[in-house]
């Protein structure tokens, strides 16, 4: 969903915020759509073309933004509209997502475009100092022939655990075995220089990059679903999303499926996660390998489901079928291992969700598949590390200026 404008009201209104925010409101719908015509700014700004004009001209005299005359055909009398795109000078950030094996990073563009990327292993019972060292030498990599004139405007985590609203830290990563880490701050720590490090749940990340750039673009209510070892959700309603008091909500892997079940990393039993997630697909698989690309290989052979395996897809959709009715979402997204589980059990899934959802026959919710694929949580941790530059433009390009060659003489490559 487009951001909505919003002015500052009241006799005191400060002129110089509403600008800054109106430039940064400009170059959201920049970064979400990549081109988009002054003449639709004006629309959706609700501002009148000569303010549109000025605010442009601020942004191309930052280099952060260009304008072009539309190419081909045109129909219609008049001069074309002018077209608002990314400009020459890079404007970046680095993506960074901790999966249960792996760190995976990106150098991301404004726009949205991958630029570069990097992924290395992750040991077990790895220290979160070790993970943050780790991190910083790569993003160190990725920086290595970028102009010296670039932007590098933030640093953007995504975590498999619980983070605070509030101070950003890790309250817990039961698969990373991580309680009250501060790792926003441990990185900083590493990387040096000005550059904002935030964090986020991988689920909520998810969710972010599948409405903004993924098969969620455009909806309002949505659930995405993270999951490989643990299962968690990223939430939005009514085009908001939904983290709770302190960020606890989207817990979902630890709705009790089975009170008999398995023993679950949080101390319960039967929690979904154990129930769905990697243990126990290898285990209707028949292998002892939990290792994700593995379980996916496997998943993709699949053409009839044996009776484990489809026990798991029974229960898999036991638990959308909850979030069904609890949250009415118009999709519900599988990440992860369950984008790979879903193919291979839909008949299942959707046999309990027709058998448990209620008014099942006006059911309008769509189970779909990540329009980003295994990428979605990077590409929302991007999206997370952007948002400061889309809040205030100028003092973010102020405070990145000379950021990137900092940055590479903090950490050696």
């Amino acid at each position: 969903m487009p951001l909505q404008q919003q002015r500052p009201t009241g006799k005191g209104a400060n002129q110089e915020a509403v600008r800054r925010h109106n430039l940064g409101t400009l170059l959201g719908h920049v970064h979400r759509d990549g081109d988009v015509s002054r003449a639709d700014l004006t629309t959706r700004m609700g501002l009148n073309r000569s303010t549109i004009a000025a605010l442009v001209g601020e942004l191309e005299r930052l280099g952060v933004v260009a304008q072009a005359t539309p190419g081909g055909d045109r129909q219609g009398a008049g001069r074309p509209s002018l077209h608002v795109r990314p400009g020459e000078r890079q404007v970046c950030v680095v993506a960074v997502e901790l999966r249960v094996e792996s760190i995976e990073l990106a150098r991301v563009g404004l726009g949205g475009a991958v630029l570069d990327r990097a992924s290395s292993p992750l040991a077990p019972q790895v220290t979160p100092e070790a993970v943050a060292e780790q991190v910083a030498r790569t993003t160190a990599e990725l920086l290595v022939d970028v102009p010296d004139d670039a932007l590098l405007v933030g640093v953007g985590v995504g975590i498999p655990g619980i983070v605070s609203t509030e101070d950003g830290r890790i309250h817990y990563a039961p698969n990373l075995q991580w309680r009250d880490v501060p790792f926003g701050d441990l990185l900083q720590q590493r990387i040096g220089g000005r550059v904002p490090v935030v964090i986020g749940n991988d689920a909520n990340l998810g969710v972010l990059a599948e409405h903004t750039r993924g098969v969620a673009r455009g909806m309002s209510d949505v659930v995405y679903l993270a999951g490989d070892v643990g299962v968690g959700a990223g939430l939005i309603t009514r085009g908001r999303g939904l983290f709770g008091t302190v960020g606890y909500a989207g817990e979902v892997g630890h709705m009790r499926i089975s009170s008999d079940g398995r023993r679950c990393r949080c101390g319960n039993r039967g929690c979904w996660e154990t129930e769905i997630g990697a243990v126990a697909v290898a285990d209707a698989l028949g292998t002892p390998s939990h290792d994700i690309a593995h379980l996916v290989s496997l998943l993709e052979e699949v053409r009839t489901p044996s009776l484990p395996l489809r026990e798991v897809g029974y229960k898999l959709g036991v638990g959308i079928t909850n979030l069904v009715n609890v949250f009415d979402p118009q999709a519900v997204i599988l990440g992860g291992l369950l984008s790979a589980l879903y193919p291979a059990v839909r008949a299942d899934v959707d046999a309990e969700l027709r058998h448990g959802t209620l008014d099942a026959t006006d059911r309008r919710t769509e189970i779909l598949l990540p329009g980003l694929g295994r990428d979605s949580v990077l590409v929302g941790a991007g999206e997370l590390a952007f948002g400061a530059m889309m809040a205030d433009p100028l003092l973010v390009s102020a405070e990145a200026e000379s950021v990137v060659g900092r940055v590479r003489s903090t950490i050696s490559v």
